[in-house]
């Protein structure tokens, strides 16, 4: 049984600005440029920690590994924007060569054109985690039921094909509003983002996309990349493909262990 859903401070400062602003134009109407100004301030801030995908300004966020994680030199590879029939297979062998394990962040609707390859990665123990079912360009704006709708469309999908319930939520580009934190607690989902973001869906440089994943690069990082939508390098290989080996032997030859992200329940 869930617990009730608790809201961040920031998401309970915003409900009162506007219970404020409400009240205080109801008992004086001369307050409401000041209630207006108010208003506009709270938005600006909410929105920005919208566009901020590592805050935990909105709910909860798996932003690093916990530290037992890092205790055990854990690092966690994930992947979105797949199943890609032409990348994911390649992905998986490369993460199998190294002894690896990895998270992929699945869309809804490219799972059920790709059933196979999604029970493949599964197959191969890693974990398939929910990266919504459209995909859209505008889940930031959706409302609290299309977003529920969304995700929930997704949940179903994943747990239908690979037999596994999915843990984690990422939003489209990590992009999200004041409403995601509820729809994912009723969901009974965590939100997952990263330490490391080498942008390789813009980004076609393998040598770029290696070198922000591993500056510095340590315990409890978790790294993003894409087997779908990936960049291509200058002779059309998807990115992902070109710096996978380098990264992994980086790993091995620090002696970080790739795993999948924690079970949040444990």
């Amino acid at each position: 049984m869930l617990t009730p859903w608790k809201p961040t401070f920031a998401i309970k400062a915003t409900l009162a600005v506007h219970a404020s602003a409400a009240a205080g134009c109801l008992i004086a109407p001369s307050l409401w440029p000041w209630a207006v100004g108010a208003l506009v301030i709270n938005h600006a801030i909410i929105t920005t920690a919208g566009l901020l995908p590592r805050t935990t300004l909105l709910g909860p966020n798996l932003n690093r590994l916990t530290d037992d994680a890092v205790g055990r030199r854990e690092v966690a590879i994930t992947i979105d924007d797949g199943p890609d029939p032409e990348v994911t297979p390649h992905v998986l062998d490369l993460l199998d060569a190294a002894d690896a394990k990895a998270t992929f962040f699945c869309i809804g609707w490219r799972a059920r054109e790709n059933p196979a390859l999604c029970q493949e990665i599964v197959a191969r123990g890693h974990r398939v985690e929910n990266h919504g079912d459209s995909h859209s360009k505008a889940f930031a704006f959706f409302g609290p039921s299309r977003m529920k709708a969304d995700i929930a469309a997704a949940q179903a999908t994943f747990t239908k094909i690979t037999g596994q319930t999915p843990r984690y939520f990422r939003a489209t580009a990590g992009l999200r509003n004041p409403f995601l934190d509820a729809v994912l607690h009723a969901l009974d989902l965590k939100l997952a983002s990263w330490t490391r973001r080498p942008y390789d869906t813009r980004c076609g440089d393998p040598e770029i996309v290696y070198e922000r994943l591993s500056r510095d690069l340590g315990p409890g990082d978790i790294l993003l990349l894409h087997d779908g939508h990936a960049a291509r390098t200058a002779n059309g290989q998807p990115v992902i493909l070109a710096v996978l080996p380098r990264l992994l032997a980086t790993l091995q030859q620090h002696q970080l262990n790739p795993v999948t992200l924690p079970n949040p329940k444990s």
